[in-house]
């Protein structure tokens, strides 16, 4: 097979919503129809046992959330599926938001029962400023929820995006009975189980349907049906493609219900992977020389062994194991010995990977998040992955003092993958921890003990607005407690104002002293 084809096979997509809406359930059906596991999970199976198999941290099962993204590969139907499912967790956006740049497309889950919600708009923001295209499931529709044109509504006013239902709900509840499956013309029926009985259009008038036919909600949804066909938006994939108009399909992922029929749709939709912006321009998926990029660092996904893995998004070419490549970064060639495939934190050696795929390499400690990893002659870096700026401080020390060696390693280990920021007190070197929300702390506290064995301690100093400076040398005597001087990892002055008013109160002062922000700035670690 020419790499051409083995590119265009690919299928690279993140799942993403609200927490709660259903994200991690359907990941599992998912995988249940790839034939990677026998029965689903959920994130909530404290009671059953059974956990969500793309929820591979103790913490997760704990506390029934996804903290952490996680990749599965799985062939389908003729596909090569990379599925990335993101944590819902507001607190463990910026984990997201790296993760949205690994992929070609996006699956939105949206409560039925709730609409859009706060991270939803967040998250769709981030996908319509890189363009890309965002398939919408409406989830739980065994439950009373909202109305299907609501929803419709919902989604086009908040996220100002065009709509188009390729399939229509029968009711909802008690009173679910299927879908109107418009693409392939057929009813779908709910029976309450997982088998799905598949009505042609056409044979709905066989007298066998007529108490089916009969049924007020039935009827409800054909006179809905037949006014969406008069009067609906019209069906165009290049506007998908382009992140102008969402495919909105109903069903339930728990049931499950709608689920196989929004895959098949959606596999043969989703676009496959298209040519990359680097320094050295767009760079096309079947340019023969291999290139990725690394977005994501995890320690200790297997703690037996204390390893380090780095997500790598391969971008042109072929990977195969043992090949020598460039770090852009440093021009040094580094050799790819051991590789990755994924069921969450399960792994399988991969010898061979295409445009598209995403695999995991062995971290000797030489990434970083961002990373461009190429063959051939030349240089180039793939753009910036997003970096955002911390809203919450707090200083953190070690309970144990005879476990400072630990500490160290968890930190920089803990700091190098993206779990957390490090800022540097300047005058008394204390290290002070910054995260976009409280439960980042939580899992580092977490995390420090049972993977390194250090207990910690944290005071907090609040929240605070950072902005970097761009001098090398300054006068301390300027700072005090509302404007702390500090640095991060990379050596550069970051001033943690204590609200907006010093913030102010200080370039009314110092009106001479450049100060950054991180959101405005396109290359963190080079703000000079």
């Amino acid at each position: 097979m020419s790499l051409y084809e083995e590119v265009n096979k690919r299928r690279t997509f993140a799942i993403i919503s609200h927490p709660d809406a259903g994200k991690t359930t359907l990941t599992e059906k998912l995988l249940l129809y790839g034939n990677l596991i026998r029965s689903a999970g959920t994130v909530k199976g404290k009671k059953s046992g059974k956990f969500a198999t793309s929820d591979w941290m103790e913490l997760e099962k704990q506390r029934g959330i996804s903290i952490t993204s996680s990749v599965m590969n799985f062939p389908y139907e003729g596909y090569e599926v990379n599925i990335l499912d993101t944590p819902g967790h507001e607190d463990f956006s910026e984990d997201t938001y790296r993760t949205l740049t690994a992929v070609d497309s996006v699956v939105m889950i949206i409560d039925a029962t709730k609409g859009i919600e706060a991270q939803t708009i967040k998250l769709f923001k981030v996908c319509r400023m890189r363009g890309i295209p965002i398939f919408t499931f409406i989830n739980k529709l065994d439950r009373e929820g909202k109305e299907p044109f609501a929803l419709l509504e919902e989604i086009e006013q908040v996220l100002d995006i065009a709509t188009y239902p390729m399939n229509w709900p029968v009711g909802m509840g008690k009173r679910f009975l299927g879908i109107f499956d418009r693409k392939n013309k057929q009813f779908v029926q709910f029976n309450g189980n997982e088998e799905e009985t598949y009505i042609p259009f056409a044979e709905l008038e066989n007298p066998a349907y007529r108490e089916l036919l009969s049924q007020e909600s039935y009827q409800t949804a054909a006179e809905e049906l037949s006014l969406l066909d008069e009067a609906g938006d019209t069906f165009s994939l290049d506007d998908i493609l382009a992140g102008k108009q969402t495919p909105v399909f109903f069903g339930s992922a728990l049931a499950p219900f709608g689920v196989h029929t929004f895959f098949n749709t959606f596999i043969s939709m989703a676009p496959a992977p298209t040519p990359r912006k680097s320094t050295n321009g767009a760079i096309s998926p079947d340019n023969s020389d291999f290139s990725g990029f690394i977005f994501k660092i995890q320690a200790n996904m297997n703690p037996a062994h204390r390893d380090r893995v780095a997500f790598l998004r391969v971008c042109s070419g072929k990977f195969e194991r043992g090949m020598t490549v460039k770090l852009s970064r440093t021009d040094k060639p580094i050799k790819l010995s051991q590789s990755q495939q994924f069921v969450a934190s399960s792994r399988d050696t991969v010898e061979e990977a295409y445009a598209g795929d995403i695999i995991g390499i062995y971290d000797p400690n030489a990434y970083r998040i961002g990373d461009t990893l190429i063959e051939g002659k030349g240089n180039f870096e793939y753009d910036e992955l997003p970096q955002f700026p911390p809203e919450l401080f707090k200083k953190v020390t070690a309970k144990n003092v005879m476990k400072s060696k630990q500490f160290k390693k968890g930190i920089e280990q803990l700091v190098q993958e993206g779990a957390i920021q490090l800022y540097k007190g300047h005058r008394t070197d204390a290290n002070i921890l910054g995260a976009v929300g409280e439960l980042q702390y939580e899992v580092f506290q977490y995390r420090m003990k049972n993977e390194y064995n250090a207990e910690v301690m944290f005071e907090s100093i609040g929240e605070r607005i950072p902005r970097w400076l761009t001098i090398d040398k300054i006068d301390e005597s300027l700072f005090d407690e509302r404007s702390m001087l500090t640095r991060d990892r990379e050596g550069n002055f970051v001033v943690l104002f204590k609200n907006d008013f010093s913030l102010r109160l200080f370039k009314e002062k110092h009106p001479d002293i450049k100060l950054v922000d991180l959101l405005e700035t396109k290359r963190y670690g080079q703000i000079r």
